[in-house]
């Protein structure tokens, strides 16, 4: 496999170790880092020395969400660089969603944002006990468009308007509860566990589990491929938002924003 500038990886007996390598920024997702990402999930769903993908995280979190660097960019893009982008984060989580080899997400921290949708769409997820999850995204007037599709899925309508309306950070323990990990770890054993489970999985037919994993992506990608487009549509139109740029400046300045939208709404 080809070496990635933002990810460390590691195969071997069959298991492909994905670090992703930021420790100093929490392994926050810049354009370079989603691309290495989905190019490494491409590479091992093709490559037929790896039968399960494990991805983790390297320092204090798993992945804070987007790069602060790059959302101070977001500003000064066009319409179609907003949809690039869009359609970059779509991308990643959707092939990671359809890669045909088993994956395991070791959550060694925050998962936050598209973090927590890396975290959590993988096949199986292990966390520890001081993990902590969220989709914050509306507390900077963003929209939490494309994640939204896949959270649906997997905790139904009502728990996925709680998370994705309020915003708000959760543990390990209710993480657990809703269905959005797998088990809690204790930190000294989760790639342990981790690798454990990994080996486990290398007992079973390689043909049947991809077999059963492009079944599952079958069963919804109709619906999936509609709800992604709009989705795209949906992230790349929040970005222009006057909310949106005001709920940046004021995450930047470490300050309460004031939403333009809620001014509008008075007069």
């Amino acid at each position: 496999m080809r070496r990635f500038g933002t990810l460390h990886t590691h195969g071997e007996s069959g298991i492909l170790t994905i670090t992703m390598n930021r420790p100093d920024k929490r392994n926050a997702l810049n354009p370079e880092m989603m691309d290495d990402l989905t190019h490494a999930f491409l590479a091992a769903g093709e490559d037929p020395s790896c039968r399960v993908i494990l991805l983790t995280g390297a320092g204090a979190a798993f992945c804070a969400g987007l790069d602060l660097d790059h959302l101070e960019t977001l500003h000064a893009k066009t319409p179609e660089e907003h949809r690039t982008d869009s359609v970059r984060i779509a991308r990643l989580l959707r092939t990671l969603y359809d890669t045909p080899k088993p994956t395991i997400a070791a959550v060694n921290g925050a998962a936050i944002a598209g973090g927590m949708g890396l975290a959590t769409i993988s096949d199986f997820t292990l966390a520890i006990p001081e993990a902590k999850f969220g989709y914050t995204e509306v507390r900077i007037g963003f929209v939490p468009a494309i994640v939204s599709a896949f959270l649906r899925r997997q905790i139904g309508d009502k728990q996925a308007r709680d998370l994705l309306l309020t915003g708000r950070l959760i543990k390990a323990p209710e993480a657990f509860e809703l269905g959005l990990i797998s088990r809690i770890v204790p930190e000294q054993d989760l790639m342990i566990e981790a690798r454990r489970l990994a080996y486990s999985l290398l007992q079973n037919s390689p043909s049947a589990m991809q077999a059963t994993k492009r079944l599952l992506s079958e069963h919804c990608r109709h619906h999936l491929d509609q709800e992604t487009e709009s989705a795209i549509a949906a992230n790349a139109e929040a970005r222009t938002t006057e909310d949106f740029k005001e709920g940046i400046r004021a995450f930047l300045e470490k300050r309460q924003p004031a939403w333009p939208s809620l001014h509008q709404e008075k007069s």
